[in-house]
């Protein structure tokens, strides 16, 4: 028991190796830029000070979104979702697995949950012991059940889920920006260093890196943030994006997409003054999701119209989004 203890421990340091990484980069980037550029190397006052507000901007973005993707903890479904004691000893003591997705059958009728296995059953977690709200999946790393998961990050050695997906999102575009802007500043004087204009051997040796880092990271980040990206336009989660949800008609990859705008308002909420700032503004509480199934149940018209077709779903009806409104409604 010790020895595991142990082993678990040092698991979890080393899961804050990534963590440290950026951190320790992102402060040898403050002190290359502001010490060895602006202080040291420009020279005309005016574009010292520009430079240095602009990056102070994205420096506090950037810190800001990267923090609150590490620290903000996953959601873990509500207590409804969980079995009681009662049904518990009943499912377990059940060995015949017909009558144990009936059991799971008859809890999850009270509850909002549309999606099913593959097979067709109830969404059920032996370890949390919960059934699985829509979207919601078990983290074998943080080891337990998250609203909404979409991968775990090493990164930020966090789940991303509910709670923190606008934040990651957010941390993904600003680290963009903060590397694009180092090297745009940057290479006119990694050119001056490389002509030989200026001599400065310590700074030239910090301006040349950064350069590369900060293309090196750009150029990666660049495709992770197209991605999700895409993700968020289909409104879908990574998993999501490998393994299409089942819902009760079968898997369907393009379940929850309620066209572009919404989807959008799905991760980033109305107010469009809150998008890029790192506040909680998502809509909903992660149990329970509009879907495009639920729409077309409640409008027949809308059942074989080619307009739902995987690439083709730009825009939602109007009488789909008072479907899903509906369902809001009346399901939390």
């Amino acid at each position: 028991m010790a020895l595991w203890r142990g082993l678990r421990c040092c698991r979890r340091a080393f899961a804050w190796l990534p963590v440290l990484l950026i951190a320790l980069l992102l402060l040898w980037s403050y002190y290359g830029y502001v010490c060895e550029l602006c202080l040291v190397t420009v020279s005309n006052p005016v574009e010292k000070v520009a430079y240095l507000v602009v990056f102070h901007i994205l420096f506090v973005l950037f810190v800001w979104t990267y923090w609150k993707s590490v620290f903000t903890l996953p959601i873990q479904p509500g207590k409804k979702f969980h079995m009681s004691y009662a049904d518990q000893e009943r499912y377990e003591n059940e060995e015949r697995p017909e009558v144990q997705r009936q059991i799971l059958a008859e809890i999850a009728r009270k509850l909002p949950v549309y999606t099913r296995t593959g097979s067709g059953g109830i969404r059920f977690c032996d370890r949390c012991q919960l059934i699985k709200p829509d979207r919601c999946h078990h983290c074998s790393v943080c080891a337990m059940c998250v609203l909404k998961m979409d991968h775990h990050c090493p990164w930020v050695n966090n789940c991303i889920g509910f709670s923190n997906y606008k934040f990651f999102l957010l941390f993904l575009a600003y680290s963009l920006l903060y590397c694009l802007y180092i090297a745009a500043t940057v290479f006119k004087y990694f050119i001056k260093y490389w002509t030989g204009e200026l001599t400065n051997g310590r700074s030239k040796f910090h301006i040349l890196f950064l350069l590369f880092v900060a293309i090196m990271f750009f150029v990666s980040l660049m495709f992770l943030f197209g991605y999700h990206c895409w993700l968020v336009s289909r409104n879908r989660s990574t998993l999501e994006a490998f393994s299409a949800p089942v819902f009760q008609n079968g898997p369907d990859k393009n379940g929850f997409n309620l066209g572009f705008v919404k989807n959008l308002q799905q991760v980033f909420g109305e107010e469009k003054k809150l998008w890029l700032l790192p506040i909680a503004s998502s809509q909903g509480d992660g149990h329970f999701f509009p879907m495009r199934a639920l729409s077309e149940a409640r409008n027949p018209l809308l059942t074989n119209e080619e307009q739902w077709e995987e690439d083709g779903l730009d825009e939602e009806p109007q009488g789909s989004g008072e479907a899903s409104s509906l369902a809001i409604e009346r399901e939390t």
